[in-house]
């Protein structure tokens, strides 16, 4: 039987094949101090990581976090059964240790059930962890210690910014492997009864108060920075949960938003900046029209960059189409026609969009001045003149205006066969059309 690696073909429909979660809590243990706390914190991450939709939720507790087992799941199971369009959460409440590499360098580990704090023959070492995120066919790894490690290269999180990309979707296939610490280096980690601080947050961040700006979406760079805000106040400054990236550019998925909504990073702050970013949108929104993809999403960043900019009549213009042509609604078309004009009056798709709307709702007579004043913006502008002939020859009952809108159309290039029929229906007999 082919394992679930080899039998991962293409994309799956959502954003992975399957997620793993394997989350240990040692708080009895065999020759080291009891760690109160840990089996509730593991108990209440295992419960959040299910509510996510977690497919297998691993739990080891206590005398089943062994040494042995712990490297069986890190080197044996999870390698054969995680596929490459996985995600993979590993959660550890429990000791931790620190060595010394050849070069002095510090080297963290964790302890097992059977293992001693100060002795790492038996400890799970950083090493291991980097060595099994190698190994891990996974695209998305996240690493979450409630416990002060040493050893990693610890940087700052970077919020991943997707704007100004077609298919911001296709920027989840990017490899990450990523962890967050409970503290830096020789903090004392706060552990009691209960969940620990670090846990506490960390649940609240899975349930949704990750989501710093608000757009549906939590990923691992966002709740890394929610946790070290919440950590820090709850111990008044006393811990400082640490984000490390330790592979790929890409980050975590935790909730999955909609796509449309898939704009992370800070919001513009500055005028200047807002108006740059609702043209970015409006960009977006077009090249998604164009290329026939979710009118729906380019509805969504249409509505964005107006927020961003309030007198954008581009974004007012292509909002009033999709909503007449593409996804009806004809009053929004009509607001949208009508701020268009109000915004954009030099715009002769303002005015002609304002037409096309009012001859819908049974309006011709304005939508016959509405297309007048596109043509007083741009005389050569070929689809009105098509436009106006279809309107005076089935809503104005004029059809001498209705030959020569149709002519003129043909004049500038049109090549409509009911303009032609038209025109060629009107002219003399033994008289050429105009070409």
């Amino acid at each position: 039987m082919l394992s679930i690696a080899h039998a991962q073909v293409g994309k799956p429909e959502g954003l992975y094949y399957k997620s793993w979660a394997v989350v240990v809590g040692i708080e009895n243990y065999l020759v080291a101090p009891k760690l109160p706390g840990a089996l509730e914190s593991a108990h209440a991450v295992a419960a959040a990581l299910r509510e996510l939709g977690f497919d297998e939720v691993i739990e080891l507790q206590d005398k089943e976090a062994s040494s042995r087992r712990l490297l069986q799941i890190l080197n044996d199971y999870l390698p054969r059964k995680v596929g490459r369009q996985d995600r993979v959460v590993i959660f550890f409440s429990g000791h931790a240790g620190v060595t010394q590499d050849a070069q002095s360098k510090d080297l963290g580990y964790v302890v097992p059930w059977d293992a001693q704090v100060n002795n790492p023959g038996k400890a799970i070492t950083l090493d291991q962890f980097k060595e099994f995120s190698r190994r891990s066919a996974s695209k998305h790894v996240l690493l979450l210690f409630d416990a002060n490690l040493r050893g990693w290269d610890v940087t700052a999180p970077q919020p991943l910014s997707l704007e100004g990309r077609l298919s911001p979707e296709d920027d989840t296939e990017k490899r990450s492997v990523q962890v967050i610490t409970a503290a830096e280096k020789e903090e004392t980690v706060a552990h009691g009864s209960g969940q620990s601080p670090f846990v506490t947050a960390l649940v609240a961040g899975l349930k949704g108060a990750a989501d710093l700006n608000k757009n549906g979406w939590v990923m691992a760079s966002e709740l890394a920075t929610q946790v070290r805000q919440d950590v820090e106040r709850e111990t008044k400054g006393a811990q400082h949960p640490q984000f490390v990236q330790l592979e790929g550019d890409g980050d975590v998925i935790l909730v999955e938003g909609r796509k449309e909504a898939f704009s992370l990073g800070k919001e513009p702050s500055t005028e200047a900046d807002r108006m740059k970013e609702a043209r970015v949108q409006y960009e977006q929104a077009f090249a998604l029209l164009q290329q026939q993809k979710s009118a729906e999403e380019a509805l969504e960043r249409l509505n964005r960059a107006i927020t961003y900019d309030p007198s954008f009549g581009d974004a007012y213009v292509l909002k009033s189409y999709i909503r007449l042509e593409v996804l009806p609604d004809l009053d929004e078309s009509l607001a949208a026609a009508r701020a268009a004009v109000q915004h954009a009056p030099q715009n002769p798709d303002s005015h002609y969009s304002l037409g096309m709307v009012l001859e819908k709702k049974g309006q011709p007579k304005e939508a016959e001045q509405a297309m007048q004043q596109a043509l007083a913006v741009n005389p050569a502008y070929t689809d009105v003149y098509f436009s106006l002939g279809t309107l005076y020859a089935d809503h104005l009952n004029e059809p001498q205006k209705s030959v020569d809108a149709f002519r003129r159309y043909l004049e500038l290039g049109g090549q409509s066969e009911r303009a032609l029929r038209a025109v060629q229906g009107d002219a003399a007999p033994g008289e050429k059309p105009a070409p």
